[in-house]
């Protein structure tokens, strides 16, 4: 999975913050759902703009910024 296909950062979008491509959904919004124990099915039914794709790409996302390297948003 290439996260880079469901985050985009816009700085003229939530302020440049990591959001779901397309959506002003924030990253962390729906990795905070994931650690409240929320599930991808039931956080595409609270956000339906929001794949499971999307869901999983954000998990991603974390995992690579957790590997304490830089992260690029250049493909």
């Amino acid at each position: 999975m290439n996260w880079r296909d469901h985050i985009t950062v816009d700085p003229e979008v939530c302020h440049g913050k990591a959001c779901i491509a397309g959506t002003r959904i924030l990253v962390t919004t729906i990795l905070d759902n994931l650690a409240a124990g929320m599930d991808s099915e039931e956080i595409t039914r609270s956000y339906p703009s929001v794949s499971p794709e999307a869901v999983r790409a954000t998990l991603s996302y974390a995992a690579a910024l957790a590997s304490e390297r830089v992260v690029s948003f250049q493909q």
